[in-house]
């Protein structure tokens, strides 16, 4: 077996939503989940299939995010993973609507942070057993960054 890591590229502007997925008609069912929750929001997704043509699959509509979408999924490599490039909309958005797509099976990373994806590769193919989400802990938050993580949060509102 043989392991290396995968930088993803995460376009300014943009979130990486990164998954597990087992059909065909992932593609569709995604793009459906996400534009019926942020009908506004801009996205790409790749998907890999794992059997048959064995094909990078796209989705979308913004031409640049399908582009960097099958970048990212042709430099994985991994058979039966999603790429989702999104603008304009945050994860938090559209996660619960992607989790609930059937075909979907888990989700790795949900970012806009630098990501790199650990790879496992075999005579079979190749597998994601992990991913490095941005950086470690630097410490702990103080009763300053408490009230800042607070504000930020009311201006983005997802608090009262």
């Amino acid at each position: 077996m043989e392991l290396k890591t995968v930088r993803m590229e995460i376009p300014d502007g943009s979130n990486l939503i990164l998954g597990q997925s087992h059909f065909i008609k992932t593609t569709e069912d995604l793009y459906e989940a996400i534009a019926g929750s942020v009908p506004g929001a801009r996205f790409g997704i790749a998907f890999s299939e794992a059997s048959g043509d064995c094909l990078v699959r796209l989705e979308g509509n913004d031409d640049a995010l399908k582009e960097a979408a099958k970048r990212n999924s042709l430099a994985l490599g991994c058979g039966h993973t999603f790429v989702i490039l999104i603008q304009g909309a945050f994860p938090i958005n559209v996660l619960n609507a992607i989790k609930s797509v059937q075909e979907v099976c888990g989700i790795f990373c949900a970012t806009a942070n630098p990501v790199e994806v650990v790879v496992a590769s075999t005579e079979q193919g190749s597998g994601i057993l992990g991913v490095i989400d941005g950086s470690s802990p630097k410490g702990v938050e103080g009763p300053e960054k408490v009230a800042e993580r607070r504000s930020l949060l009311r201006r983005f509102g997802y608090k009262l």
